[in-house]
């Protein structure tokens, strides 16, 4: 057992300033929070999206799950098809995005999908960047986000291989086939994100319908 005067020498810990603990919990935003992501971490240049999940239960056949994203004009609206990165196309603006391939089961730990942007190789006339998860049902058996559970959603500096934030929905989902999870704004030099949460009667073919794009039926 140490003495008092063993004990007293650690009394330095509460003094430590708080920026000890940078990342717990300020790295976490909540449905309907806007953060600014440039002020959070002014060194992020390339950063890697990662999206994660897991199902309540696993049926004979486990839910595919499916993360997307758009590049939006100032009218909220794809440029080209290209501005539309996910399963079918896996790249977009000339390589500035980069989707990592498609998890299937969604099993395991850690990041299911990942998508890595350029954020400096992007044009100037997108102001905004839509992320969304949707369910692939091609046979149409009803499955929704009902099912699922530990949705996450988080930015990460490619650079540093710093965390900027995590989005947890934890809030129950609707059931719904698809899934906004959030936006992110270019406001002059800096990106604000808003964290959405909100489902999509239609999955990924009504949230693509939304923002100028139309995709076919067996593949929403």
């Amino acid at each position: 057992m140490q003495d008092d005067e063993d004990d007293s020498d650690l009394d330095y810990l509460d003094e430590m300033p708080e920026i000890m603990y940078a990342d717990e919990p300020r790295n976490k935003v909540f449905r309907g929070d806007e953060l600014n992501v440039t002020r959070k971490d002014p060194t992020m240049a390339q950063i890697m999206i990662g999206v994660g999940w897991d199902l309540k239960a696993f049926e004979s056949e486990p839910l595919d799950l499916d993360a997307s994203v758009f590049l939006l004009d100032k009218n909220d609206k794809t440029r080209v098809d290209e501005d539309f990165i996910f399963y079918n196309n896996m790249t977009g603006s000339d390589g500035a995005v980069k989707h990592m391939g498609d998890s299937r089961t969604g099993a395991g730990d850690g990041d299911d999908e990942m998508i890595m942007i350029d954020l400096n190789a992007l044009p100037y006339d997108i102001y905004k960047i839509a992320f969304a998860l949707s369910i692939y049902d091609m046979e149409f058996k009803g499955d929704n986000f009902s099912m699922v559970k530990n949705v996450y959603f988080r930015i990460v500096n490619q650079n540093t291989g710093h965390e900027i934030f995590r989005y947890e929905l934890d809030e129950e989902l609707s059931g719904n086939e698809g899934l906004l999870i959030g936006e992110m704004e270019r406001v002059g030099t800096d990106w604000i994100f808003k964290a959405v949460g909100e489902t999509v009667e239609g999955g990924l073919g009504r949230i693509a319908d939304n923002y100028g794009m139309i995709i076919a039926e067996n593949m929403r």
